[in-house]
């Protein structure tokens, strides 16, 4: 059964996950607030928002889930040549609402967005209480790509990715999972299968196995803050 979340109380349990429906895949509740209370507390048992401008906010758990262990990031022959090949800059939360404003733009096979304005501006909260990041590519000192989620302990829940050159978003990836590796973060949600991630190295796992990786790196010290000048200890 799906549960009605009260919009006054952000502090409110969520759910088991358990009790997400099976069809749709994850459904878990409905209603609520995007405050950074609720959103942190969702992230860290699993949960997302996901919904679109006409639609309440939708909750959701689905089994399996997609993730990458941040070692385990592929490149491929192809992805390899471009990093070689192009003047490509990486940074940190650097422009995160400039990324977060290119992932909303219809791009192609996406030609509507679930980014609506008010989930931009809880995410940009977010990044401005140092939990929200983005990692962005510059070529020529234009933003061509990037990628942006939320950072709890040692877990980076991705939340969209976009891309105006070649490999744009994928390199910026690419450079995530190596910084994240690098700082022993355990985990990266990259929340449901697509084919492009599991190109590079992503992977589905049952949903029970997830939130147990959820409770053990969560816990684990975090990196609060912004990460412009490099991911630094909280």
């Amino acid at each position: 059964m799906i549960s009605l979340l009260d919009p006054d109380n952000p502090e409110e349990h969520f759910p088991p996950v358990e009790n997400a429906e099976q069809e749709p895949d994850g459904l878990l509740a409905v209603g609520g607030d995007l405050s950074p209370t609720r959103l942190l507390n969702a992230y860290r048992h699993g949960i997302f928002p996901w919904y679109s401008s006409e639609q309440p906010i939708l909750w959701w758990a689905p089994d399996p889930r997609t993730v990458l262990f941040p070692e385990s990031i592929k490149i491929s022959r192809s992805l390899a040549k471009t990093l070689r090949n192009r003047n490509y800059q990486f940074t940190f939360d650097t422009a995160f609402s400039e990324v977060i404003n290119a992932c909303a733009m219809p791009q192609p096979g996406r030609e509507e967005t679930w980014i609506t304005e008010e989930m931009k501006q809880a995410y940009i909260q977010l990044h401005q209480l140092g939990f929200a990041h983005s990692a962005e590519i510059r070529e020529n000192n234009r933003l061509v790509g990037g990628l942006y989620g939320i950072a709890i302990g040692r877990v980076f829940f991705g939340e969209s990715m976009f891309s105006l050159e070649r490999d744009a978003s994928k390199i910026a990836l690419v450079h995530l999972a190596h910084s994240l590796a690098d700082r022993e973060f355990g985990l990266i949600d990259c929340q449901v299968y697509t084919s492009h991630l599991i190109s590079l190295g992503a992977e589905e796992i049952e949903r029970r196995h997830f939130c147990d990786l959820l409770q053990r790196f969560c816990n684990q010290p975090g990196f609060i803050g912004s990460w412009t000048e490099g991911i630094d200890e909280s």
